[in-house]
């Protein structure tokens, strides 16, 4: 076809030149005749396979590049075991609630009559539920029209994301602006809306920890952009190197890449590390030279188990640092109501907070939000009660502070039990578990057992992982899932099994891996 137009064009051209035209005149139709010429000579998209139109290899090449680890292979077997009867001890996620975690009661009581408000007009209401919980209960309600059947804001609830904008301000000792809140669905969905809006093209860098959380190398796959990874030092404690990250930014730079921004998780996932105020302050100055975006994932900033290095944010940070910091560099700061205390994985709350972020930018993304029109309201709700809890004074602030109290002690004994275990256990090293809901050990692969795994076409550190999942029902993710350095491998497991099932867990793990190095010398 493209041989039969290209006369034709041609001569249209030419007659149109001869009749006097100019070549700019005539640049429209030579712009034209390419793209006809391209469209005709190009092969027709296939539009099914097998008599399937969203077959497999008819699929959306971004999306088949994606990978995420944490729910892959390993998760995929477990699933088939536990069907076949099998007891699995799911450590691959950070799910507290489904390894017997307990909702804090203050927030359940008021979600239970949010959801339910007839319960308000009980006549025994009052000896049901303290009396905090039902003047909670009534001002959600009335903040939010309908109900929580009800769409809210697409950026979220307005009560709501003051409450998030005070709690900030408090955590931070400067000011926070609700309007540049937006709660999501979780804090993925906030990264998520980011990348989206960040990435152009393949020639667009996201700079990405290693070993990071999947959610950053599937989101940037997905949305056909490159990932540049800098290595964190498993040496120095997981420490973050700025060295290392110009130096991944001078190679981007020099492949023709335009780096976009900076992802760090602190406290770190899978890693457990957390950042000193120093740290964050280099991360800052750093941004303004380069002009990038810093993307802070602080979901799990009330799990720190160390005295040393409380949490501090980014947004302290970058305020305490005064002008021309302060002004100018762009912070998207990630937090979540599925991690720390309240654990609530399932009810899908969380919030982005943006910083020094361009107004034509910002109503971008609220059109972007906007298309699912409103984040789901019980995860607002929950929200709200994580970050505005009960105060002293109030009826069930002793309630509240005990049972938050009790679960932070619990996990740092169990960051210490995990941690131990695997310094103790034959070819396993493993940094101290300062924050996060993760132990990352480092494991030796024996000669005997790198053999096996390539016999049976498996990764070393997958085929351990896979071993381990049939003999004790522990199900983890291979540190291949995360990224690691060059002829090291790791795997990853929470430290959320229960106080009283931790020295349990722990002895199935070292017996297994007695048997495997013993089976694989």
């Amino acid at each position: 076809m493209a041989r039969r137009l290209a006369p034709t064009l041609y001569r249209g051209i030419l007659g149109q030149m001869a009749a006097g035209e100019s070549a700019t005149a005539t640049a429209p139709i030579w712009l034209n005749a390419c793209q006809q010429l391209r469209f005709a000579s190009a092969d027709a998209p296939v539009a099914s396979k097998d008599g399937k139109v969203l077959h497999p290899d008819l699929l959306n090449a971004h999306v088949k590049k994606c990978q995420y680890a944490v729910r892959g292979e390993l998760y995929v077997r477990a699933e088939e075991l536990r069907v076949a009867g099998k007891e699995i001890t799911f450590t691959n996620v950070g799910n507290p609630h489904a390894l017997g975690a307990k909702p804090l009661t203050f927030p359940r009581q008021v979600l239970a009559l949010v959801a339910a408000p007839f319960l308000l007009e009980h006549s025994l209401v009052g000896q049901m539920f303290p009396a905090d919980a039902i003047a909670r209960a009534k001002k959600i309600l009335g903040a939010f029209k309908g109900g929580i059947g009800a769409y809210s804001d697409s950026k979220g609830n307005p009560l709501v994301r003051q409450e998030v904008a005070d709690f900030i301000a408090k955590r931070d000792g400067h000011p926070a602006d609700a309007g540049n809140i937006f709660l999501t669905d979780g804090a993925s969905v906030g990264v998520r809306l980011l990348m989206n809006a960040a990435i152009r093209d393949e020639r667009d860098a996201i700079l990405v920890p290693v070993p990071q959380y999947p959610l950053y190398s599937a989101s940037i796959a997905l949305y056909g952009g490159s990932m540049i990874g800098y290595y964190l030092d498993e040496k120095s404690n997981w420490g973050m190197s700025l060295d290392s990250i110009k130096s991944q930014v001078a190679k981007a730079k020099a492949d023709g890449k335009a780096v976009r921004a900076l992802v760090y998780i602190n406290p770190g996932n899978p890693t457990g590390q957390c950042l000193s105020y120093d740290n964050l302050a280099e991360i800052v100055k750093f941004a303004h030279e380069e002009k990038l975006v810093l993307m802070a994932d602080e979901v799990y900033q009330e799990n720190v188990y160390q005295d040393e290095r409380p949490f501090v944010s980014t947004k302290k940070v970058l305020m305490d640092m005064g002008p021309p910091y302060s002004n100018s560099v762009e912070v998207c700061s990630f937090h979540t109501v599925s991690k720390g205390t309240p654990g609530e994985c399932g009810l899908r709350g969380g919030y982005v907070e943006m910083t020094n972020i361009h107004p034509g930018t910002m109503e971008e993304l609220y059109k972007m939000v906007s298309i699912n029109l409103s984040p789901n309201t019980t995860g607002q709700v929950s929200m709200s009660l994580t970050v505005n809890p009960p105060k002293p004074g109030d009826e069930s602030y002793a309630l509240y502070e005990k049972e938050r109290a009790a679960e932070l002690k619990s996990l740092r004994t169990r960051a210490h039990m995990v941690t131990d275990a695997f310094n103790s256990m034959k070819g396993f090293s493993c940094n101290f578990v300062e924050g996060a809901m993760y132990a990352f050990p480092q494991i030796t692969i024996t000669e005997g057992a790198a053999k096996a795994a390539k016999a049976a076409g498996k990764a070393p550190d997958v085929f351990y992982c896979l071993k381990l999942l049939e003999a004790t029902g522990i199900s983890t993710v291979p540190g291949s899932g995360f990224g690691q350095a060059p002829g090291t491998f790791h795997l990853r497991t929470t430290i959320l099994p229960r106080e009283e099932k931790m020295q349990e867990f722990c002895t199935r793990f070292k017996d297994f891996n007695e048997k495997f190095m013993a089976e694989y010398p």
